[in-house]
């Protein structure tokens, strides 16, 4: 007896049989929901040294050090916000970057299932090795950034409305220097009726080998047309996001009158443009989301655009622009596909969003609470519901980070 007790740290008996704990973490009884492997079933996930080993229908709790009772629970990949701000500060002039509208990543990130954000052009090229210090090293959450084509980044004012404060080949630098953490450049709130910042994103986007370009496009008066930018001055591969907005400034992709996504805009799909939600506080409207969704538009890349006014007003966080797209009529599994293995695709970081055998072990576990909730958009617009999302645990590199309810079993030795 004395013996089974001293190797218990690494081995029990249990029913009569000794168990070696050959995982780290077991998670048991949930539904694996993995769009890249067509997975849409109950199966159970072995996690080890950070990296998943096994994903089957049957895995023995005993073999893991740690225990995750997932039943009646979703298993997802690690959710991927494409669009974020956080490049936080205290210089009350400068917005976005290093200003007062944004916050560290890690407060709205793991509580949501996120474990990978993508900062939408706070930094610039100038501007890139500070927020690198400051946010991406100090972050639990994966930190990735399309860098503005603004050197200064999303300062405001004259700083990304001055064409000559926008060079390609600086920000293309940079962006070789840092393939680890910039993913794509990104050209927004720009204002006048010139197509420079984009062709100048397009530009960086060559020099550096064909990164994605991102655009927040509107603001000119009257609008530049985005038939224009999408078949004229964007790619395959590139980004328009705002996708669902209905803001002044800015031409629509669903035509009001007819309720219908407007036809270039579908043939602009088929080129290969990627339409992201980009949530923010005035850029999406039920006026225009409700009649794609129900079309068949869904967007390639479900986000939030989160910042300190977007959070506290319609938007909320991830999973509640999620929600709204899965009672808009979105089915559970293309809903995850825009926030995992979608959004993965876009930036080019296959590695991400999907819970294959020896990929990173970034893991949320969702539910789908069940009750009458109402939903709501800038303009005042509500969608009621029955279904809303909610994060149980988030797993990032192997390691449980959030735990709303204690569903995971603690780091002891357990005895029969």
């Amino acid at each position: 007896m004395k013996k089974i007790f001293c190797i218990a740290v690494g081995m029990f008996l249990y029913g009569g049989t000794l168990w070696a704990q050959q995982y780290d973490l077991v998670i048991k009884g949930g539904t694996v929901i993995d769009p890249k492997n067509n997975i849409y079933e109950k199966r159970d996930v072995a996690i080890k040294d950070g990296r998943i080993v096994e994903v089957a229908p049957e895995i023995e709790g005993k073999l893991g050090k740690q225990l995750v009772d997932a039943v009646g629970s979703y298993v997802t990949p690690g959710l991927i916000d494409l669009h974020t701000h956080h490049y936080w500060g205290t210089n009350l002039d400068q917005a976005y970057m290093n200003g007062p509208n944004a916050f560290p990543p890690d407060g709205f990130s793991l509580r949501n299932g996120v474990t990978t954000v993508v900062d939408a052009g706070s930094p610039g090229a100038e501007t890139f090795y500070y927020y690198k210090e400051q946010t991406i090293k100090q972050s639990k959450t994966r930190v990735l950034a399309f860098l503005n084509i603004a050197k200064q980044g999303m300062r405001g004012g004259h700083f990304e409305q001055d064409t000559t404060q926008m060079e390609a080949s600086l920000a293309a630098k940079v962006a070789k220097d840092n393939p680890e953490h910039i993913v794509g450049f990104k050209v927004a709130h720009f204002e006048g009726r010139s197509w420079a910042p984009v062709d100048q994103a397009v530009k960086a986007s060559d020099l550096a080998g064909g990164l994605p370009v991102m655009v927040d496009f509107g603001g000119a008066n009257p609008p530049l047309p985005i038939q224009e930018l999408f078949f004229d001055h964007l790619r395959p591969g590139d980004i328009f996001t705002h996708a669902f907005a209905e803001i002044p400034g800015r031409e629509y992709i669903v035509d009001i009158e007819k309720k219908r996504v407007k036809p270039f805009v579908h043939d602009a799909r088929k080129k290969g443009i990627k339409f992201d939600v980009g949530y923010g506080g005035i850029s999406f409207s039920f006026s225009q989301a409700v009649p794609a969704v129900k079309e068949g538009f869904y967007p390639d890349a479900i986000s939030t655009d989160i910042h300190i006014g977007s959070m506290n007003g319609a938007m909320k966080d991830m999973l509640t622009v999620m929600s709204k797209f899965l009672v808009m009529g979105m089915d559970l599994p293309n809903v995850i596909a825009a926030s995992t293995w979608q959004p993965a695709q876009i930036i080019k970081r296959e590695s991400l969003g999907h819970l294959s055998v020896g990929a990173l072990a970034d893991i949320a576990i969702l539910h789908v609470r069940k009750g009458n909730f109402g939903y709501f958009d800038y303009k005042g617009t509500k969608v009621k519901g029955q279904k809303k999302l909610e994060c149980e645990l988030t797993i990032r590199d192997g390691k449980i980070v959030y735990d709303l309810n204690g569903i995971a079993e603690p780091l002891v030795v357990r005895t029969p």
